[in-house]
């Protein structure tokens, strides 16, 4: 199966160096939520035990059958941030550099990979926004060449612990917040530049820019879409990361080790457990919402 074919917008060239391309990271560059998909490593390390795990199961249970709300998300992030209070930062790090390859690495889409290099192509900036934890999103961005991210930041203590408060959360309002920010910081035009997302929650972000597309949508979404007329996408071809950009890799400058300000911590990493938990005892069904934190 080929690649969805590239819209006249998207390969458009006069000079597009004022125009960018906001994607979101989990079922939309990615098969699966990056969160869920550390719930093995984080386990087999130590880092994640089972009273947390049984705490966050609780706590998805009520995403996933009552919907996502912004209270919910609320409640949901509190709990999560919670577990994190007293883990060693750099335990985290250590597992995140350490499977990060071999995690993420066979679940990126095709489709994702093909748009990211047509808009780069074009000229136009492109920018990983993300709920999930910068430890994570950083890495994987480097990966596809990507250099501008935006992704979840909390604070740590003087001992290089989490404390359990949150610093910055990309989501919903927030992560509009901060798209803009970053647009009027890089002298962006919204109105000509580009959003992907697969999850309501994004909806705000996606309509703050011209070309708003949604990706793998859930319902709620794809609802939206259809309502307002918005481009939807689907999909659906995993591919190797290294299969694709080894030759790019090669003349991108040596990944350096990620470094973590004191903003920074494994927001909703703790998710990872969660989904891993759930995929355990039940199988995704099609008829269901996806698995998130977000």
């Amino acid at each position: 199966m080929s690649a969805a074919p590239l819209t006249e917008t998207e390969e458009q060239k006069p000079d597009a160096t004022d125009e960018a391309a906001f994607f979101d990271l989990d079922r939309t560059i990615i098969a699966k939520d990056a969160m869920a998909a550390f719930g093995g490593p984080m386990r087999r390390r130590g880092i994640l035990r089972g009273r947390s795990l049984v705490q966050l199961v609780l706590a998805q249970l009520i995403y996933l059958l009552l919907g996502s709300t912004e209270r919910r998300l609320e409640r949901i992030r509190t709990a999560a941030l919670r577990l994190t209070k007293g883990w060693a930062r750099d335990d985290v790090v250590a597992v995140i550099n350490d499977a990060v390859d071999t995690v993420l690495d066979p679940i990126i889409y095709a489709e994702a990979m093909d748009l990211i290099e047509a808009h780069r192509s074009a000229g136009r900036r492109v920018v990983i926004v993300s709920a999930s934890p910068s430890e994570l999103v950083r890495p994987l961005a480097l990966h596809l060449g990507v250099v501008d991210t935006i992704a979840s930041e909390a604070a740590i203590d003087e001992d290089g612990r989490y404390t359990g408060e949150i610093a910055f959360f990309a989501s919903g309002r927030e992560k509009v917040g901060a798209v803009r920010a970053f647009a009027a910081q890089e002298g962006l035009d919204l109105s000509r530049s580009f959003a992907y997302s697969d999850a309501f929650t994004d909806v705000p972000m996606l309509e703050i820019v011209g070309h708003p597309v949604a990706v793998n949508p859930d319902r709620a979404l794809a609802k939206v879409a259809a309502e307002r007329g918005w481009e939807v996408r689907t999909f659906t071809r995993p591919v190797r990361l290294r299969d694709r950009v080894r030759d790019r890799v090669r003349a991108v400058p040596p990944r350096p080790a990620i470094a973590i300000g004191s903003g920074t911590v494994l927001l909703g990493v703790v998710a990872a457990a969660l989904g891993f938990w759930l995929r355990s005892k039940r199988r995704n069904r099609d008829d269901e919402p996806p698995l998130r934190v977000v």
